[in-house]
């Protein structure tokens, strides 16, 4: 069953527990005619609920984290990766720092919070703030190595007696003097300490509870230090408001987070604080196409601490609320509770829960506390499959919008699969510099320097992932390697574009962020995009020609190394089985980010540091492998290749993938090793040997050169940033 177009743009921003319930709802229930956008700054979400057991050691970083990208591949909903630094709202524009804007016609924020730290932070390198959370659960890694690696006395000092310090604090002493003695150390130089601005732990809950704590702390030989308000932070030193001074070697803030500044800065109406104001419906008090729910949203006349509890019990809210807004259905409105129960972690299997004038605690609290955790996770680490037939019909106010776009069955090929003309030139027009390189004429003119040859390829695919502006990057990244593996300067670029058929805005918007990705890259390396075709077709695709030039005498071949040369590949090998697990529902969102890091980016850093050396043979590994391409090297000569399979760089989580039986389509039909390569260490890396035939997209460039050059070649590679690596060397058979 064919999709309906869409004509609407719905964009989430931030990775909150809230916008899981509504990539639960548009997975369950699509809304015809509405595209479902996700922007996060991070591909992985943690859930607050289980940081504390994280840290404690209880849970791994896998454990406590929603995969965001798999799960807005479940929803049918583009997941772009990338830090929102303001909105232009009159314009229905969202900014980012390294990218164009991005368009929306409904905008929803669930973003969390940020620290709010003190003014006077002379010297910050001590001190790690733990919100926001996914940030943190990274520093953690690197603070337990520092703590766990010295020898002397450590001094750690935890700043904030609300919920998220008490349980940090406990957390952190359980799991750390646990690992020390693991490892045979000493524990009683470890100490710990906990700065509480208010006259308790724990402001706003019960007196039990806070003597319950008091008691848990005083237990553990935790220092804790009540009415301490800190007002300045200097390396090891901390300054508390009363004129007292305090030492520590890490220093962890976990006081009342801040908003992002680009709400206020952006119009929206925000509470005293900077949060987004919204009513009791989770819609913008000052905006009616922007809604906000969890920590940076604040309901006006319903002040609530800041806590995962209510993003969580906000998100069905929203779903709803956001489908009826499509739907034109009036918005349900929600008033938090006044009480919600709170189950704190004492750093042990052991918890106390507590709600209003009640608590009680134990080992048992825990493992009640693990259950709720864990079945929490279990609802959003695979989201249930789209209904066969959606329950929502065509919202009545998009109808006209889709039904003026015709029936998709039978629509005209040829010249009538055309991009409209004013929906190209409005998505050409809207472009930085639109008139740099661009003319609206029938063909383009190129003029080449005096002397020089031309040197020209064509490469392209469908599209692999959501963003159209990354994609966009990635394809002419490919496309001008062939320019660089020939030892040419990239000149010029002709597009073929072909989008899926949609409303006008989302072709236009559509169309923008692929050509400005394009632009990017195609001006890094010195390319202007001079002209193309743009048509309507089954799916997103991209094909650039490519024109370089270069002086007769400095084209690279690709069939000229000599015995004795060194081979050096300038990219870490894997993202045929990466992007082949990442179709599957199999990868790890962390190594699909790396592996589009690296597709990204070209290869003119390193074709430059490869001019100043003796290159006798020069290609780029691109679809049919790296021993594809090795043998094409090899070809019709007297010689071999020696590789040397644990010298190889590989993409983290390709090597997981192959032993787990990942394969790419084309991987069977490269899968052949020439007569003319022979390997080293195969036995030892057995999960390496298939990615020898793993087509890369955007992948390095094998050269051959003279083994007394290498190693410095491969230092200035390194330097530059290129993952690159000596792989083997060049013999006479």
């Amino acid at each position: 069953m064919q999709q309906t177009p869409a004509v609407k743009d719905l964009v989430l921003i931030g990775g909150g527990h809230a916008h899981l319930s509504v990539l639960r709802r548009f997975a369950m229930r699509p809304l015809p005619g509405v595209r479902l956008t996700l922007v996060s700054r991070t591909s992985q979400s943690p859930y607050s609920g289980m940081l504390p057991g994280f840290i404690a050691g209880h849970y791994t970083a896998r454990e406590m984290h929603f995969d965001l990208r798999a799960l807005a591949h479940q929803a049918r909903c583009r997941f772009i990766l990338g830090e929102v630094t303001g909105l232009d709202l009159a314009a229905h524009e969202i900014r980012f720092a390294d990218r164009p804007p991005l368009e929306f016609d409904l905008l929803a924020l669930n973003t969390g919070s940020t620290p709010a730290l003190p003014a006077k932070i002379l010297n910050d390198l001590k001190l790690t703030p733990v919100k926001p959370i996914d940030a943190f659960a990274h520093r953690w890694q690197a603070i337990e190595a520092r703590v766990l690696s010295s020898v002397t006395a450590c001094h750690v000092g935890v700043i904030g007696g609300g919920a998220g310090g008490v349980e940090l604090v406990l957390a952190m002493q359980h799991r750390l003097q646990a690992a020390r003695r693991e490892r045979g150390a000493r524990v009683d130089n470890l100490s710990f300490t906990l700065l509480c601005a208010d006259a308790s732990v724990l402001p706003g809950h019960n007196a039990s509870t806070r003597a319950a704590f008091t008691r848990i702390l005083a237990a553990r030989g935790i220092a804790l230090h009540t009415g301490t308000r800190v007002q300045e932070v200097d390396g090891e030193r901390v300054a508390a408001a009363d004129g007292r001074s305090f030492s520590f070697d890490e220093i962890l803030w976990v006081t009342t987070a801040a908003p992002a500044p680009w709400f206020r800065a952006s119009g929206l109406d925000t509470d005293a604080q900077g949060y987004v104001q919204v009513g009791t419906d989770l819609r913008s008090v000052s905006h009616a196409s922007v809604f906000a729910a969890g920590d940076c949203a604040a309901i006006a006349g319903h002040p609530r601490p800041k806590a995962g509890v209510h993003a969580v019990r906000q998100g069905a809210l929203l779903a709803e609320n956001l489908q009826r807004f499509f739907l034109g259905q009036s918005l349900q409105h929600w008033v938090p509770q006044q009480q919600a129960l709170a189950i704190l972690a004492t750093g042990p299997r052991h918890a106390l829960a507590t709600r209003g004038r009640w608590s009680v605690q134990g080992a048992w609290v825990w493992r009640w506390k693990d259950w709720i955790d864990r079945r929490f996770m279990r609802k959003f680490q695979s989201l249930p499959a789209i209904m066969a037939a959606p329950d929502h019909a065509i919202p009545n106010a998009l109808q006209g919008e889709i039904a003026a776009l015709g029936p998709l069955e039978g629509r005209c090929g040829g010249c009538g699969a055309k991009v409209a003309a004013h929906t190209l030139r409005s998505a050409l027009c809207a472009l930085p510099g639109a008139d740099a390189g661009m003319e609206f004429d029938d063909a383009a003119v190129s003029e080449f320097p005096a002397g020089e040859l031309a040197v020209q390829s064509l490469d392209g695919f469908r599209s692999f992932i959501d963003d159209p502006w990354l994609f966009g990057r990635i394809t002419a990244a490919h496309a001008v390697s062939d320019l660089f593996a020939m030892g040419a300067t990239p000149h010029s670029a002709l597009a073929h574009v072909t989008l899926p058929v949609n409303g006008e805005d989302i072709t236009r918007r559509d169309l923008v962020q692929l050509i400005a990705g394009a632009r990017a890259t195609l001006g890094a390396a010195g390319a202007a995009l001079v002209g193309g075709h743009t048509a309507e077709g089954a799916e997103m695709s991209l094909a650039f020609s490519v024109t370089g030039f270069a002086p007769r005498g400095a084209l690279r071949p690709k069939r000229a190394p000599h015995p004795g040369d060194v081979l050096i590949l300038t990219k870490a090998l894997g993202t045929g089985v990466l992007l082949a697990a990442d179709m599957q529902g199999r990868c790890f969102s962390p190594w699909l980010d790396a592996a589009l890091r690296t597709m990204s980016e070209d290869n003119g850093r390193a074709a430059r540091i490869l001019r100043g050396y003796e290159v006798h043979a020069l290609t780029d590994v691109t679809g049919f492998g790296l021993a594809g391409h090795l043998g094409e090297m090899l070809e019709g000569s007297l010689l071999r290749a020696e590789l040397d399979l644990a010298e190889l760089p590989v993409l983290a989580g390709a090597e997981d993938r192959v032993a787990g039986g990942v394969r790419s389509t084309l991987h069977t039909r490269n899968e052949h090793l020439p007569d003319s390569i022979t390997l080293r260490n195969a036995a030892a890396h057995p999960e390496r040997h298939p990615l020898l035939f793993d087509p890369q997209t955007s992948g390095g460039l094998l050269a051959a050169l003279p083994a007394e050059q290498a190693q410095e070649c491969l230092r200035n590679l390194q330097d530059a940033g290129c993952a690159a690596a000596i792989i083997g060397a060049v013999r006479a058979i």
